[in-house]
């Protein structure tokens, strides 16, 4: 059968060539979240182990934890405290946005004196109980051996010591968008952590009274006396001020400037300042023009925007560009002198000559505009120059002028400031009231707050999560591997020839006994592929290689022969791996005389052929010779090739791996084409590459490669590629069963 039949067998089983090729996208072009996720389906044992013992892990330290006990109490921290003395109303601004004092407020909290404090109130630098409590042993221990033998610098570092246990189990908690503050302590005693939390509400409020108090009768005493000095000082500056810009004519033009988001602050500007501003305005948008003009003057005179966009210029380049195709298709049916092609060579003559016409008259426009920006900037130019020297001149006369001012701007702003901070100390000394208050005292807590069994075990179950997938990431990473289809053309640059899924029994050859198996289905997808190689469709001589054993290319090599047997005028597979045959052992065949012997010399080529029936004729490949490559080297196998081609139409070469020997390229230098195997999820990436390297530098033509023991659930990049392989067997058992 020639191979256009073969196409048409083929065609006729309904396998297109590109279904093992797999429907998923490659992962530049899928959403990040379905990688990631595929990575954890293929490694979901991996995670599920890892939460187990997270969660094991979680368990066991919940069971072992001592409980603790939660009190909490809430306070309410006012801006300010109400009353009728303020100048801005009776009830003082809510201030909601004055972040800064209520984080000062919650600073103060946690304060090491307001620790210090309470300590000392409780007496818990005297309880050995209370050290025992949170493990401070060394303490603790001294207060059983002697209990009141303790001077005051001792005394001391136990109360720093009791305050800085408070403030590593104190926690502050402001209620956000509210003036409410939750104090909280944990310890393993209910009735300490109540004691503790009132305590330290009542501390925070004494402390914010006492620093009221002793800060407002100083503070107005000291700002009374400041007032008076700089009211005289601001009155002598204004005075020395006014009387030197009188002496100097010094003539200043007020102008408004923003100080506040609403308040406006009035300053000065010498008038010659603000015509030079203006003018050197007006100069940089003059030079601008002038060299956007220059930069159109330029492109001008080749081709600018301006003529690029000219709706006449377009109008005239699309009538020759149409005179030009007509021109083109008269002379090639007609001679140039033709009348009709000289009549349309006069047209694009003319046409070129309107286009060149507009263009200049475009040009001309662009150096009209030019040279006006250039006057123009001149112009302004030589009165900014004249202005500069005018400012000049009054700058050395305005030096002292400025001082003078600065010296007025300052005393202005700190007798300002200090007038309103009187105001505000004389509000603060009318306060009667505290602005901080308990809203709910603490009360002694009846459950412990941790541990929480529920949330250990959630947080076990995130943990070991994470770090099962962090695991599962890294392990996807570090794997060099050939696991995905796609990754052939991506890492090896070798088309998909198909995609041959994992044998379902231990023994390859039988299951292609049965034409219905997803093994035979993909095998006639990759001989679909092979049509499309070559002009005459299949290499009539093919070597099938891999870059180290096992990875399937005998059972191919007897596969692709088989199923070419069946369609075809004849089909000759080889054993041409000598070092290591296997053909002989697939089919229980003695090795006696085969391909060694060919190549070393015998030319009694029929005693080595074992034909079958229904099957690919077999030539073995012989007794192990002493050096393999040597016979390769020789004429013997292009002698051979030939004479097998004369009598088979295919011949089907089982050769060697190529890492470590030379006889696959040996061989592949001499046949058609040469069919790589990988081996999915086994074959390094690096040592594929050196592998087809090796055949590409022996001239070797590598048709493309074949993916072998496929398995899709393991796959990079999705499921999709064993769709369609036993497409229909549902029916067709169904249809067997009737």
């Amino acid at each position: 059968m020639n191979n256009l039949a073969f196409q048409s067998a083929i065609a006729d089983e309904a396998f297109p060539p590109d279904r093992d090729a797999g429907e998923s996208r490659p992962p530049s072009q899928r959403p990040w979240i379905l990688y990631y996720l595929d990575i954890v389906r293929r490694r979901k044992w991996l995670l599920v182990g890892a939460v187990v013992i997270a969660v094991i892990i979680g368990l066991v330290v919940t069971l072992l934890m001592t409980p603790q006990y939660t009190a909490s109490s809430t306070l309410e921290i006012r801006r300010e405290s109400a009353g009728f003395v303020g100048i801005e109303g009776a009830e003082p601004e809510a201030a909601g946005v004055d972040q800064e004092f209520y984080q000062t407020q919650w600073g103060l909290l946690e304060s090491q004196s307001l620790a210090e404090r309470v300590a000392a109130q409780l007496r818990l630098h005297e309880n050995a109980a209370f050290f025992e409590m949170f493990g401070s042993d060394e303490h603790a221990a001294s207060l059983r051996t002697s209990p009141s033998a303790a001077d005051a610098s001792q005394r001391q570092e136990r109360i720093k010591a009791a305050a800085d246990l408070l403030l590593d189990n104190v926690s502050i908690e402001p209620e956000r968008l509210s003036r409410l503050v939750t104090v909280k302590f944990t310890s393993p005693s209910p009735a300490m952590s109540m004691q503790i939390v009132n305590a330290w509400g009542n501390a925070y409020i004494e402390t914010s009274l006492e620093r009221r108090f002793e800060a407002t009768s100083y503070a107005r005493t000291f700002l009374e006396e400041r007032l008076n000095q700089l009211r005289d000082r601001l009155q002598d500056s204004e005075r020395a001020l006014v009387s030197y810009a009188g002496n100097q004519r010094i003539i200043n033009i007020p102008t408004s400037t923003t100080t506040g988001s609403d308040s406006l602050a009035a300053t000065e500007r010498p008038i010659v300042a603000e015509d030079l501003s203006a003018l050197n305005r007006e100069l940089n948008e003059a030079t601008g023009d002038r060299i956007a003009a220059e930069s159109r003057l330029r492109e001008s005179r080749g081709a600018s925007p301006e003529a690029l966009s000219n709706p006449v210029i377009t109008q005239l380049r699309t009538r020759r560009a149409s005179l030009a195709s007509d021109y083109a298709q008269l002379t090639s049916q007609f001679e140039p002198e033709y009348p009709a092609a000289r009549a349309l060579a006069d047209q694009i003559a003319e046409t070129d000559r309107a286009i060149a016409r507009e263009e200049a008259r475009v040009r001309a426009s662009s150096e009209n505009a030019f040279a006006s920006a250039v006057d123009r900037e001149r112009m302004l130019r030589t009165r900014v120059n004249s202005l500069e020297a005018d400012l000049l001149d009054l700058r050395g006369r305005t030096i002292q002028y400025n001082i003078f001012q600065r010296e007025v701007d300052t005393n202005r702003q700190l007798y300002d400031a200090l007038l309103q901070r009187y105001k505000e100390v004389g509000v603060a000394g009318g306060v009667g009231v505290n602005n901080i208050s308990i809203v709910d005292p603490a009360k002694l807590p009846e459950r412990p707050s941790s541990p929480n069994l529920v949330l250990n075990i959630l947080l076990s179950i995130i943990i070991g999560g994470t770090i099962g997938v962090a695991l599962a990431i890294a392990l996807e990473v570090i794997d060099d591997t050939i696991s995905d289809p796609r990754e052939l053309g991506s890492l090896l640059g070798l088309p998909l020839l198909g995609t041959i899924p994992s044998a379902e029994s231990d023994d390859p050859a039988e299951e292609l006994n049965d034409p219905k198996t997803p093994l035979v289905e993909a095998y006639l997808s990759t001989l679909t592929r092979l049509a499309f190689t070559t002009e005459h469709g299949i290499p009539r001589s093919l070597a099938i290689t891999s870059t180290r054993p096992g990875e399937g290319k005998s059972t191919t090599a007897y596969a692709l022969a088989r199923q070419l047997s069946r369609t075809s005028g004849g089909v000759v597979l080889v054993d041409g791996d000598m070092r290591s045959p296997s053909l002989h052992q697939m089919f229980d065949l003695a090795n006696e005389r085969g391909l060694s012997h060919y190549l070393a010399g015998d030319d009694h080529l029929d005693s080595m052929l074992h034909a079958r029936p229904d099957e690919p004729t077999l030539l073995l490949a012989g007794p192990m010779p002493p050096n393999a490559a040597e016979l390769l080297t020789g004429d013997r196998m292009a002698l051979l090739l030939r004479e097998l081609s004369s009598r088979f139409e295919y011949v089907i070469i089982d050769a060697p791996p190529v890492m470590g020997l030379a006889d696959t390229p040996l061989i592949g230098s001499r046949v058609e084409g040469v069919v790589y195997v990988v081996e999915s999820h086994e074959t390094r990436t690096s040592l594929a590459q050196i592998a087809v390297g090796r055949l590409r530098d022996s001239h070797s033509r590598v048709l493309g490669g074949l993916l072998t023991k496929f398995q899709a659930q393991k796959a990079h990049y999705g499921y999709g590629y064993d769709y369609g392989y036993g497409y229909g067997d549902g029916r067709r058992a169904e249809s067997e069963a009737a």
